[in-house]
């Protein structure tokens, strides 16, 4: 039996680093994993290819929330992919669904064509989809290389039996990454009950700053809440209402002294 792959979720290169020398076989890169993983920046991108020898794999996704994007997004997305490619990643990891919850064949299409010759991963979008043989079958014939997912579970070891289904569908045509909270406790079982050969792991652990002043009563980090369906967007009208108290507050002050 040959041996099981580990693709580590990194969001910067010191990570990624971590986990070459802990052993895994593959480094997902992202940004803003609070939020399941956004697109990094090209520096990031540039400097963990420069250093590691394991492949890596980008993550293509401009915002947190749903799967469901715009043109201006899609357009985005193709760029990104694009630049990933310039930058030597191995592959990249996207995903896009209809409002139906199907996959939006359309778009995976247009990401998987800019990709190539790089390996196209499809995120746990799969997840959200309404019918995971269906959209497993989508994969497959839009040419995805492999789908992550928890069996469409809150995690892999709650969905370790629809995985094994997956994986069965899936025979040769298509690799099921098992990802969603594993852990080195959780992840034997996993392989065991559902046969995949590939499995996404975050591994990490807190790291205390370095900074000895610290002013607490200032800070930029937002409250976050979690929410799939819904994201804050900047309002134009939100805008407006600034930019007016602005030339009120001018208007009043008078004029600038010659």
């Amino acid at each position: 039996m040959s041996e099981i792959l580990v693709e580590a979720c990194v969001d910067t290169v010191a990570s990624a680093l971590a986990a070459e020398a802990g052993g895994a076989g593959r480094v997902e890169l992202c940004a803003n994993l609070v939020e399941g993983g956004t697109t990094p920046s090209a520096g990031t991108i540039a400097l963990a290819r420069e250093r590691l020898a394991i492949p890596l794999f980008v993550i293509v996704r401009p915002r947190g929330g749903d799967f469901l994007h715009d043109a201006g997004e899609l357009a985005v997305m193709r760029r990104d992919v694009e630049e990933a490619r310039r930058l030597g990643a191995d592959g990249v990891v996207i995903g896009a669904l209809a409002p139906d919850g199907r996959v939006d064949a359309e778009a995976v299409r247009m990401l998987v064509d800019a990709a190539r010759p790089m390996r196209v991963t499809f995120h746990r979008a799969f997840d959200a989809t309404r019918d995971l043989t269906e959209a497993l079958e989508a994969l497959v014939a839009l040419g995805v290389d492999r789908v992550l997912t928890s069996g469409g579970a809150p995690s892999a070891l709650e969905g370790a039996g629809a995985l094994g289904a997956l994986v069965r569908q899936a025979g040769d045509r298509l690799v099921v990454l098992a990802g969603g909270g594993l852990t080195a406790a959780t992840v034997g079982p996993v392989v065991a009950a559902s046969g995949v050969r590939e499995v996404h792991v975050r591994g990490a652990e807190r790291a205390e700053s370095g900074m000895r002043f610290r002013r607490v009563a200032v800070g930029v980090a937002k409250p976050y809440v979690p929410d799939d369906f819904a994201r804050v967007v900047t309002s134009a009208d939100r805008i407006r209402e600034v930019v007016a108290a602005c030339a009120s507050a001018s208007a009043a002050a008078g004029p600038k002294p010659g």
